[in-house]
């Protein structure tokens, strides 16, 4: 089995920086690399219990994600589990299915198994933290409420500003939203970017009644999408704020006999199930691993002894069509 001596010997650094990289503790970008490849290389395992005694916390990590079969957040879990896995710890993967409830237990176990911190994508404003107490966390993809922790998000209002640009460039002009729901921050800050976009192009607010809430799964973006083609005015454009909501629409779409682009979609995040974009669709890529892979970068960060005042990441999505 490797030392930390022969992984310092392989990245050329001194066994103290080994040290430091694996406990998280901040370390130059181009150090850290280099022991991590190192570690990897030589397939070096710290000892748990001798860390475990020193630290006063396992090396386990909790991501709790609000929804495990969505590929949105199995990017994200693949981004935290890379970076933290290198770093030595193991990582503990908590579906809470948008239950509060739930995410609140998985918050005592984190707690009482004494982890060295917890990533989570808050399920809304009820979630509390108070639980674990002066452990670290780090909060990926929505900002939990009332509290401040270090957060990583995308910049989602300028992502449902761009999907809704991508419709009015094709000439939608009656352009509704899909969003998830109220009161989670995903939601509302895309609802946001949509009616920002509407104002500009029309000079007024868009129409209440083209705004719906689905629950960011498959059934209620085909859901909603056959509500709003059933309604009096129908819409020609629809902006659909995830990807699970986007591929039930399109289904929805399909199934509802519409003719051939009459109603044109876009939608926040890749379609899940396929490698390609099926035409006519506009997508506003998000960059969910590298959400994940910042969000353990700045838990790593704390768990090595950074104090510094809560940070927050803001990522760009991705959308070439209408990107300045």
């Amino acid at each position: 089995m490797a030392t930390i001596y022969e992984v310092a010997a392989r990245a050329g650094v001194s066994p103290a920086t080994v040290s430091r990289v694996l406990n998280g503790a901040r370390v130059a970008e181009d150090l850290a690399s280099k022991v991590r490849e190192a570690a990897a290389e030589l397939d070096f395992t710290p000892s748990r219990t001798a860390r475990s005694l020193r630290r006063r916390h396992s090396d386990l990590i909790a991501l709790l994600i609000p929804d495990i079969e969505n590929p949105f957040f199995t990017a994200v879990a693949r981004g935290v589990e890379d970076r933290t896995r290198a770093a030595g710890y193991s990582l503990v993967l908590c579906n809470t299915d948008e239950d509060p409830d739930r995410e609140r237990e998985y918050l005592r176990v984190a707690a009482g198994e004494q982890m060295a911190g917890v990533i989570l994508a808050p399920t809304g404003d009820r979630t509390d933290l108070s639980a674990l107490a002066s452990r670290p966390v780090v909060a990926v993809d929505r900002a939990p409420h009332g509290v401040m922790v270090d957060t990583v998000t995308i910049d989602n209002r300028r992502a449902g500003w761009d999907a809704t640009r991508l419709l009015q460039g094709r000439g939608c002009r009656r352009i509704a939203c899909i969003t998830g729901p109220a009161g989670v921050d995903t939601a509302d800050e895309r609802a946001e970017g949509w009616r920002d976009a509407v104002r500009e192009a029309t000079g007024a607010a868009p129409d209440p009644g083209l705004l719906r809430h689905g629950d960011f799964r498959y059934e209620s973006g085909g859901a909603e999408l056959t509500a709003l083609l059933a309604g009096d005015s129908r819409p020609d454009g629809v902006v659909v704020a995830n990807n699970l909501m986007g591929a039930g629409a399109l289904r929805a779409l399909g199934a509802s006999g519409a003719e051939r682009g009459a109603v044109q979609l876009a939608v926040i995040g890749d379609l899940p199930f396929t490698s390609l974009e099926p035409a006519g669709v506009a997508v506003v890529h998000l960059p969910a691993r590298e959400l994940g892979d910042r969000a353990a970068a700045l838990l790593l960060e704390r768990i090595g002894g950074d104090d510094s005042p809560a940070r927050r990441v803001l990522l760009p999505a991705e959308s070439p069509a209408t990107r300045n």
